[in-house]
């Protein structure tokens, strides 16, 4: 399959089988994350591979995401790291307070995101199976205990890749035209919005697993309806951002 029919074909894998990546194969993932774009070349990213078992149990734990007892598919935390950096700086007495600013923890997080999205086109280019697990930040000072993670980094979220066991029906996208404008922000229209809630309701209607009665309005309104991990200015605060 093409590469661009493999992407149009994602959807997250969430039941893995035994098989185990070879250390070759684990080694390329790491590769194609770090050849994604990085602001300045600054590679302002880590990434830490869970190979302890008590360790990945806790970190489904916290993010409530469990995947067949802890013992299929590689788990990797992208974590948003300036603290490299500081480390550079300091060696050359300059000042590290540049890093703390909002500005330098977005340009880290953009980095471990496009390294993350780098590693997982190529790990569904080869037929592995992957799923983002933004709930390790459920709690960020328990991930930064169980990781040692010193200032000045973030964790923004983990990353399961594996040999797929099953795989979820894609959710249909919005359509392009609410995504994509043309020299301005495009908005979008009620219509728009009822037509893709009638697309979304009869895909989580009809898809083999959890079948539910909702729709992307419905899903937007609960996510939304009160904040969620509200420790997280406090968490950045102590990792030395300055906000």
């Amino acid at each position: 399959m093409e590469l661009f029919e493999t992407m149009l074909q994602h959807s997250s894998v969430r039941s893995f089988t035994q098989q185990q990546l070879s250390q070759d194969l684990k080694e390329q993932l790491t590769l194609a994350a770090q050849s994604a774009s990085s602001s300045n070349f600054l590679q302002a990213f880590s990434i830490i591979e869970i190979t302890d078992i008590k360790k990945r149990k806790q970190i489904e734990e916290i993010a409530n995401f469990p995947i067949d007892n802890g013992d299929k598919g590689e788990l990797y935390i992208f974590v948003a790291d300036l603290n490299k950096h500081a480390q550079v700086l300091t060696l050359n007495n300059d000042s590290i307070d540049h890093l703390r600013t909002m500005e330098s923890l977005v340009v880290s997080v953009v980095d471990a995101t496009l390294a993350a999205q780098s590693m997982a086109v190529y790990a569904e280019s080869v037929g592995l199976g992957i799923c983002y697990v933004g709930g390790i930040r459920n709690n960020l000072f328990q991930i930064k205990e169980l990781l040692d993670l010193p200032e000045l980094t973030y964790p923004v979220f983990g990353l399961f890749v594996g040999y797929p066991a099953e795989k979820n029906e894609v959710k249909p996208r919005l359509p392009i035209n609410a995504v994509l404008g043309t020299n301005t922000y495009r908005t979008l229209t009620p219509d728009m919005i009822d037509s893709y809630n009638k697309k979304t309701t009869a895909y989580y209607q009809q898809r083999s697993s959890n079948n539910q009665e909702t729709n992307w309005s419905e899903k937007v309104r609960q996510h939304f309806e009160y904040p969620r991990r509200s420790d997280t200015i406090e968490f950045l605060k102590k990792q030395g951002f300055v906000f």
